[in-house]
């Protein structure tokens, strides 16, 4: 195991990584970070504003940067943006990383998100562009997880509990 965070929660958006990252890490009892917060922090604008203003390429680099700076630091719960895991660097990163992906279905990504929120890769036809997303990260996500938690039809505590199962860690 390498240093770094206790969990990181990887996921598409609208998952619940904040949520669940929040539940986890108070019943662990560490501090929880979010690297989409660490971005909108940063660079003093949101992630929407980003994507609009410079474009994927440029957003992708800060987060990359981002992330690889969250593993390095934190002791707690991390949560990474939903396409942090694109990058083939941040995927050896995660290697011995105690990493959960939270995972759901599109019809759960509409009941949560109504898909229609600020989210710029989603701007038009939002459920076939989920869909196309998912197809190209989900393997991606399998592929840096130790373990796989479906979060459809559960409640964010159960989410919680069922990270703590999956990764065998009990509540300080």
């Amino acid at each position: 195991m390498t240093a770094g965070p206790l969990v990181v929660l990887v996921g598409p958006m609208g998952v619940g990584k904040s949520t669940v990252g929040v539940l986890v890490a108070h019943r662990l009892g560490c501090a929880y970070r979010d690297t989409d917060d660490d971005i909108v922090a940063e660079q003093g604008r949101t992630i929407a504003d980003i994507f609009v203003d410079e474009g994927e390429p440029v957003f992708r680099a800060i987060e990359k940067s981002a992330v690889h700076k969250a593993l390095a630091e934190h002791k707690g719960v991390l949560a990474l943006g939903g396409g942090s895991i694109l990058d083939a660097d941040t995927r050896a990163l995660l290697a011995g990383h105690r990493v959960v992906y939270l995972s759901m279905d599109v019809e759960e990504a509409v009941q949560r998100t109504g898909l229609n929120a600020a989210r710029p890769l989603l701007a038009v036809n939002p459920r076939r562009q989920w869909r196309e997303l998912m197809e190209a990260r989900r393997h991606l996500y399998t592929e840096v997880a130790r373990a796989v938690v479906p979060t459809d039809g559960r409640t964010p505590e159960e989410v919680a509990q069922a990270v703590l199962d999956a990764l065998e860690l009990k509540e300080a």
